[in-house]
């Protein structure tokens, strides 16, 4: 069985990622790429679906033993895990190299103290967990080879088979380093170069000293950015600069519901939003690296923009569902594709604007299509901002006007008037400024109650929806507007949990509620965070703080949050490491600081 979504550790080479949980189980590895089919989907199954696990032996039928301590070298992505057992102690580095050739997962035992047994046990199961591939010795490696796909096990450790798994047994004294290293080639090519660990692990140590070094935030809370910071980037497609939301699929908002699906694609709303908090800590080549990769994606057809795209720009995300797997804690079914590719969400109009008017106004090396694609979006809002839409969290049942949505299409329209302002554009001025007051006046006819003195989720209803946090932040309305406040209040009154997190929207349990699907979801986190930031634009500065101190403190050891926390389970639910997540804590903590929430 999978451990807690909590309990895992990310580690990736910027083109892939891999899940290491407590007990030195690797549980979920996808290969060449994030999106690629898993060797490891121990995580949406059992054992049976692959796994790799190296540390202390136990006994037959015990359960595996924890590491008793496990952190990340420095500001680094290499996981460093020990076990003190009654032989001694041992420590286990799991990282994988930036990539220079083949993907590779390298794993090194260190011997810290007395004389420590320990066990590899390597289980390979291609395709999500479906396919036993040929396990055979070549040259003195291992290879398992399946369809296009072949996978070399290297290691100084004597190996053996039994039961369709590869072992490992043996033993490690203080200063003894033995390393173990699979890595990925297309099967009908030569076998990749053998592996050197112990130089890939320098390298690898550099790679993220020298990132880190660009980072220019140094407030309060400085070890959470910036770990937050390298999951975003540890989250980056390096080839084509896209933005995976999570390098996981159907983890459940729900344990042992229906609400799983694949984030291992770009979100234009969370790459758009995760250059934003890049740009604002000093990444520059990552925010240039996502707008060229926006351009690709969109070129040619920005009239039929889609929400969500490959991380090479691919559009046609088509969902499945994998019926052999279990799924994680017996949530089902198990998704892979992603069917709400083709939604209509007029909200990424204006956040894909907003990126790229913030790359503008902090001096991103201007791209003349960049300005051209910008006018072109707008041009199709003018036609289609007053249709209803899915919204930002893409329901699945009838489209509504969903008030995000408006505020959103308005925002694309006031920065796109910004840039024509400065000169670095040319479009019809006065027209779009008349279209930018008739939107802003429909929302505040149409989508705020005066009863209740509060938006609400879409016209019409009666219900709360958090997105509405984001009206002060974008500039909608100004944060001491009583409409502001009113919405910020009521939020606070009927989408908190009772430890004071935020829910998206109501959801009906059993039946299905404004999204089209039954059951609950837990705490959305990056609502909570915009919460900490809505209260501390109405000058309720120690109330924010407090709240955004809380939410740090449901990161796991490391530092790394999934998309929601269930209040009921008191556990993180939902895709791990969430990019939204992420980004909104990073935000949070910059405008704490230059509201002074920390006193200098």
């Amino acid at each position: 069985m999978a451990g807690r979504i909590e309990d895992y550790a990310l580690i990736g080479d910027m083109q892939t990622a891999a899940l290491v949980c407590r007990d030195g189980t690797v549980d979920w590895l996808c290969l060449p790429r994030f999106d690629s089919h898993a060797i490891f989907a121990g995580l949406l199954g059992t054992g049976e679906h692959g796994f790799w696990r190296l540390g202390p032996a136990y006994a037959p039928g015990a359960e595996p033993p924890t590491s008793a301590r496990r952190s990340y070298r420095g500001d680094s992505l290499i996981l460093e895990s020990e076990w003190d057992t009654p032989r001694g102690t041992v420590r286990v580095i799991d990282f994988m190299p930036p990539r220079d050739g083949a993907p590779q997962l390298i794993r090194i035992v260190e011997g810290v103290s007395g004389r420590v047994p320990m066990r590899s046990e390597l289980r390979m199961r291609f395709s999500y967990g479906r396919v036993v591939p040929w396990v055979r010795k070549q040259d003195g490696r291992t290879v398992a080879v399946a369809g296009p796909d072949s996978v070399w096990f290297d290691t100084e450790a004597e190996t053996y088979g039994k039961a369709l798994t590869t072992y490992a047994d043996f033993t490690v004294a203080p200063g003894d380093r033995i390393a173990f290293t699979i890595s990925w080639e297309p099967s009908h090519k030569e076998p990749p170069a053998l592996p050197e660990p112990e130089q890939s692990l320098v390298a690898t140590e550099d790679f993220w000293r020298e990132w880190v070094e660009h980072c220019t935030y140094h407030g309060p809370y400085r070890e959470a950015v910036v770990r937050s910071l390298i999951t975003l980037k540890a989250l980056t497609y390096a080839p084509t600069g896209g933005i995976v939301a999570a390098p996981t699929a159907s983890l459940p908002e729900d344990i042992g519901g229906v609400r799983n699906w694949d984030y291992r694609y770009t979100w234009l709303r969370d790459a758009a939003i995760t250059l934003s908090s890049l740009l604002r800590t000093g990444y520059r080549e990552e925010a240039r690296a996502w707008r060229e990769w926006l351009l690709r994606a969109v070129a040619g057809d920005p009239e039929n923009l889609q929400i969500m795209y490959g991380i090479a720009g691919e559009r046609e995300l088509g969902e499945a569902e994998l019926d052999w797997l279990p799924g994680y804690e017996g949530s089902s079914p198990v998704r892979v594709g992603n069917g709400a590719a083709h939604q209509l969400q007029l909200d990424v109009y204006g956040e894909v604007t907003e990126a790229l008017h913030l790359g503008h106004m902090t001096g991103l090396a201007r791209n003349d299509y960049a300005s051209v694609l910008q006018l072109k979006l707008i041009r199709y809002l003018e036609d289609h901002w007053n249709e209803p839409d899915e919204g930002i969290w893409e329901v699945r049942g009838p489209r509504r006007h969903f008030v995000h949505s408006k505020v959103m299409a308005w925002v694309a329209v006031d920065r796109t008037i910004k840039l024509i302002e400065s000169g670095d554009a040319d479009g019809p001025l006065e027209r779009w400024k008349e279209l930018r007051d008739d939107i802003h006046r429909d929302v505040c006819e149409k989508g705020y109650d005066k009863e209740r003195n509060t938006f609400t989720q879409s016209y019409g209803s009666q219900e709360l929806d958090a997105s509405l946090l984001l009206i002060p932040q974008m500039g909608f309305l100004p944060p001491d507007d009583k409409r502001v406040i009113g919405t910020i209040e009521a939020i606070q009154r009927e989408l908190s949990t009772s430890d004071g997190f935020i829910l998206r929207y109501p959801t009906d349990g059993k039946d299905e509620g404004v999204d089209g699907l039954p059951g609950d979801e837990g705490a959305f986190l990056a609502c909570s965070f915009w919460m900490a930031d809505d209260l501390a634009m109405i000058g309720r500065v120690d109330e924010a703080r407090k709240l955004f101190e809380k939410l740090l403190s449901l990161r796991n050891d490391l530092g790394l949050l999934a998309e929601e926390w269930d209040p009921r389970l008191q556990r993180q639910v939902g895709n791990f490491p969430q990019a939204f997540s992420h980004v909104p804590l990073i935000d949070t903590a910059l405008r704490l600081t230059a509201s002074g929430a920390y006193g200098g």
